[in-house]
């Protein structure tokens, strides 16, 4: 229970800190045993970052569930449907570099070396970020194009050490979104991506091995945790402050250079 407590709360933190959640993971089951199967463990940490998302930014998701039937004003200006539209768009080239990509990638980088790399790319990613503090950009103004490259970004964030919010949010802000509107995006358009990652890795866990209460504690950690996360990170990235965690991410590359010595 232990242990499910621990990687649960470590799953919610870096899920929405643009820290990486995956090399994070990869580096803590060096050490950590989660039972059976591991799998299903991630499942159950992934569907707990997914319900602070949809609490934090309830009015959106009200407004996608209920603009394209009830909304009020031209179809494709409601909010709810441009939102819809956008969520769309970016889902599209993730789920193609998921569905292409995600074994080989996982193979490649999930070792404690690869990520002393890929940590290090984040923070650099992080740290650029800092030389653009948002633009203009609103809902009402974003493009088609900027939805797809988000989801470009996105989709290449599936590599552990690569953080999906740092990368989404780095991007966006490049791309002349506003800061409000940069992290709600990233965090929107992660739900369909959350979903899809759940249902493609459901076909290979074993659900004969759950263990309740370690599961259920991790679960739940992930779910409290993840709302502090996400509330913090909004605040920071509103404040100008996203690049600071470009230091984290340093350090953190060199402590996944340590232990591929230490496991060597």
């Amino acid at each position: 229970m232990l242990v499910g407590l621990f990687l649960g709360i470590i799953q919610g933190l870096t899920e929405f800190l643009p820290v990486s959640s995956s090399g994070h993971l990869v580096l803590l089951q060096q050490f950590f045993e989660v039972g059976e199967d591991e799998v299903l463990f991630d499942l159950v940490l992934h569907l707990g970052t997914l319900l602070p998302v949809l609490l934090f930014y309830r009015t959106d998701v009200i407004a996608v569930l209920r603009d394209p039937l009830a909304g009020e004003g031209p179809f494709w200006r409601r909010q709810g449907v441009r939102m819809l539209s956008l969520v769309f768009l970016a889902s599209l080239p993730t789920a193609i570099i998921g569905l292409a990509f995600e074994d080989l990638f996982e193979v490649l980088f999930a070792t404690p070396a690869a990520l002393s790399v890929t940590f290090a790319i984040t923070g650099v990613l992080l740290f650029a970020s800092g030389r653009f503090l948002g633009g203009t950009t609103t809902l009402d103004t974003m493009t088609w194009r900027q939805a797809v490259l988000l989801g470009l970004a996105q989709g290449l964030a599936i590599t552990p050490g690569i953080s999906r919010s740092g990368t989404t949010i780095s991007v966006a802000l490049m791309l002349g979104l506003n800061r409000e509107l940069a992290a709600r995006f990233s965090f929107l358009m992660s739900v369909p991506a959350i979903l899809g990652a759940v249902l493609l890795k459901a076909r290979h866990a074993d659900f004969s091995a759950v263990d309740t209460l370690q599961f259920g504690a991790g679960g739940l950690a992930a779910m409290v945790s993840g709302y502090l996360a996400l509330a913090v990170l909004v605040r920071l990235v509103q404040g100008g402050q996203f690049k600071h965690f470009a230091w984290y991410a340093w350090a953190m590359a060199l402590v996944a250079g340590g232990i591929a010595i230490w496991v060597a």
